[in-house]
């Protein structure tokens, strides 16, 4: 296994708003000084809802993966896509954003 990537104590961060099953929510992503993403933070706009603890707890699951090597591509195209090939979750829907993102 790989030795997980410390982050700086202050970082880069970038937030955006999006929208997934008819939810809100706000997607902030913090960066290694060399432009990486380390880390997701996700939140909805129905906090202390079943749906803001899976938001929160999927990016924290993407931040380990990130903070231990693994490519976010390779964690976006692992995820469930629906018929038509967009994101089926939250999740997805939040990586996508990030790829759509300047």
């Amino acid at each position: 296994m790989s030795a997980r990537e410390r982050l700086a104590n202050r970082r880069a961060c970038e937030s955006l708003e999006f929208e997934h099953a008819g939810l809100g929510f706000t997607l902030a992503a913090g960066f290694y000084p060399d432009g990486r993403i380390a880390e997701i933070f996700l939140s909805s706009h129905k906090p202390g809802s079943p749906i803001e603890a899976i938001a929160r707890d999927a990016a924290v699951t993407v931040s380990i993966a990130l903070q231990f090597g693994v490519p976010i591509e390779t964690i976006r195209a692992a995820l469930t896509k629906d018929h038509d090939g967009r994101p089926a979750t939250l999740l997805g829907e939040a990586l996508d954003k990030l790829a759509e993102a300047p």
